[in-house]
């Protein structure tokens, strides 16, 4: 059921920045994103099939011990390894067998041995079992080498998680195995973070909706489908927002109706400070929006504001750098404000198969795969060429200061699966 505490709001003027501020470091922008952003979304308890994709909104502990007796790993047969020696021997067996869910009822004589089946109970009195390739038996016996190992082939009570055990953490991603985990040792149910829902709204009268006859002066809108599909693939409740015209009053009615329905509004086009960028006049008029210069390539202007209690990111109305920037900055956001605590991918460190030589000041992303384990880059970086974003596989990063890309040259590469997508 769902909880009805919810987490203090983020406040208006969170995205301010310090006097002065004029291009910002991307390492800088995650540094005040990250201590600035803390999680919008309430919480709820859901059953294991319910909970998969979740973000779990505290620890988790087991109710009981994996396994909770112990049991045997292999088929074969239980004894007591005092009774056992060295060189060619022979053991009485009793009655009875031991198997998963029948245990064996008897009770083991000094000297007896008992056939035992894989992820049996160990009957009381056995240490240890052995393989039962390593035995002959006529029914009544067994024969064998010695010498054993004591405690072979047993699996003891609470050897993988012991009743108690915190197993899965507050602000994990529930995977599969967590399942698994969390079935195997008594939790039948989860807490989890209700779903970030996140708008994509698109604004500008030069766009065409695909589908639609467009006019020669109007481009179709690739941002909205893209950043859709990217919020599903992090794992998120993408809200379609539609395409707010450049008219300032149906623009804000469009905002109003995003914040109802999301915590995190994207939005694309109309962040800067032309005639016709009628979002950052909103945002200004509400006096909750900054614009944030960032030493990025390709990207640059950010705009962050807040709207009627709900944080919003003005990207880029180029579909490369709207992606490029929903990777390196609204992605980690994202995953702050839904419970997931805040996230970057670590890089691979490839060999380049290109050249490139770079100028000191901002941070590049190339759009890049990687063929025979090196990094290929698209042969234009031009942010208008958006088939090189399906063309690629990742993002190869080049650092903030001057750098010299030869073949051979170590690159950092950040795959879209990194990412999550």
């Amino acid at each position: 059921m769902s909880d009805p505490l919810k987490p203090p709001p983020l406040t208006d003027d969170c995205f301010a920045l310090p006097a002065g501020t004029h291009w910002t470091p991307v390492a800088e922008a995650h540094a005040m994103l990250k201590d600035r952003l803390s999680v919008v979304v309430g919480t709820e308890t859901v059953a294991l099939h319910a909970a998969l994709d979740r973000v779990l909104a505290q620890n988790v502990t087991a109710r009981r011990a994996n396994p909770p007796e112990a049991n045997s790993a292999v088929d074969g047969y239980g004894l007591r390894h005092a009774d056992t020696g060295d060189g060619p021997q022979t053991m009485s067996l009793a009655a009875g067998r031991s198997a998963a869910g029948a245990p064996f009822q008897g009770t083991l004589a000094d000297g007896q041995a008992v056939r035992i089946l894989t992820g049996a109970t160990i009957p009381d009195g056995v240490d240890t079992v052995i393989l039962q390739e390593d035995v002959t038996t006529d029914a009544s016996r067994i024969a064998f080498h010695g010498s054993l190992k004591r405690g072979a082939n047993v699996r003891r009570a609470g050897e993988d998680v012991d009743a108690g055990d915190v197993i899965l953490a507050a602000g994990r991603r529930i995977a599969p195995a967590d399942l698994a985990l969390a079935a195997a040792t008594g939790v039948s149910e989860l807490p989890v973070r209700n779903h970030l829902r996140v708008a994509v709204l698109s604004t500008g009268d030069e766009l065409a909706q695909p589908g639609e006859a467009a006019r020669s002066d109007q481009i179709y809108d690739a941002n909205r489908p893209m950043l859709l599909a990217m919020i599903e693939r992090f794992g998120f409740e993408a809200v379609d927002a539609g395409r707010a015209p450049d008219d300032r009053a149906e623009l804000k009615r469009m905002l109003d109706r995003a914040a109802e329905a999301a915590d995190l509004i994207l939005t694309s086009g109309g962040a800067s400070a032309g005639d016709e960028d009628h979002l950052s006049a909103l945002l200004n008029e509400s006096g909750a929006m900054t614009m944030w210069r960032l030493a990025i390539k390709p990207g640059r202007p950010l705009a962050l504001g807040m709207w009627r209690g709900k944080p919003v990111f003005g990207l880029p109305g180029n579909p490369v750098a709207a992606m490029v920037c929903s990777l390196i900055f609204a992605r980690p956001a994202m995953g702050a404000l839904a419970g997931e605590g805040w996230q970057l991918p670590d890089p691979m460190m490839v060999p380049a198969n290109f050249t490139k030589g770079k100028r000191p000041g901002r941070r590049e992303y190339l759009r890049a795969r990687l063929r025979d384990g090196k990094a290929e880059v698209f042969s234009s970086e031009g942010s208008g060429r958006i088939s090189g974003l399906s063309w690629a596989e990742g993002l190869v990063e080049l650092p903030d200061g001057a750098c010299e890309v030869a073949p051979g040259t170590e690159v950092a590469f950040y795959s879209y699966a990194a990412f999550g997508l």
